[in-house]
């Protein structure tokens, strides 16, 4: 081995987030990496069996999925895809930042992110805060008026997006975190794998938003 070779290990081992476990950085990031795919893939199965259960029934109560499509706003549904969209772009701007050391970059994107991702929660409050209004939330307070599929419909509507909305809950608190991290100068351009982990789960959350916001807000609204 090469004297310049010999001195990058020593380089790599001697690294203060190098765990014990890894030969070098690069090889510690892909590690991470692939545990968070890993984990992905899971939550890939998660969700793809509540979709599954939306298209069920969905073809089996198109008409009762049809009014209750109707009594979501689209307008807000509209606007959170926006605020998603928004938010990867500047988690990807910070991974971006972390992987050129450039900290105060880096603090201004996550401190965005976590804005827009709060922005979300709050107009989903104020959906949510609307359907307890009109008695549609599933039970014993759900409007007698109305045909009893569409319990079906609206308990998919506030499982799907409850569930998704506890994830988007989950992604700040690990930015909120990270932010922490880089506040201190805890990542470089060697050591920015806790950035990229966490911006490969946010994007997922956003992508999950993507398909939920057509699927239940957009039914028949292209006739």
């Amino acid at each position: 081995m090469s004297a310049p070779n010999v001195h990058a290990d020593a380089h790599q081992e001697h690294h203060p987030k190098l765990q014990h476990h890894f030969h070098n950085m690069a090889q510690q990031l892909e590690a991470s990496i692939l545990g968070m795919w890993v984990f992905l893939v899971t939550e890939v199965m998660f969700f793809g069996g509540l979709f599954m259960a939306y298209l069920l029934y969905r073809n089996m109560y198109p008409d009762a999925w049809l009014a209750g499509s109707n009594e979501l706003n689209e307008v807000l549904g509209g606007i959170n895809t926006l605020v998603l969209i928004v938010s990867s772009l500047t988690m990807a701007l910070a991974v971006r930042a972390a992987q050129v050391g450039h900290r105060m970059w880096q603090i201004a994107n996550l401190i965005l992110t976590i804005i827009f991702g709060s922005i979300f929660l709050i107009v989903k409050y104020f959906e949510y805060a609307a359907k307890f209004e009109h008695h549609l939330v599933p039970g014993s307070s759900f409007d007698p008026a109305r045909e009893p599929a569409q319990q079906l419909f609206f308990s998919l509507y506030f499982m799907m997006t409850g569930i998704h909305a506890l994830h988007m809950v989950v992604g700040i608190v690990l930015l909120f975190i990270i932010l922490r991290m880089a506040w201190k100068n805890q990542f470089s351009a060697d050591y920015f794998a806790p950035v990229e982990v966490t911006g490969l789960y946010w994007h997922f959350v956003d992508i999950v938003w993507i398909f939920l916001f057509p699927l239940l807000y957009l039914i028949g609204k292209h006739h």
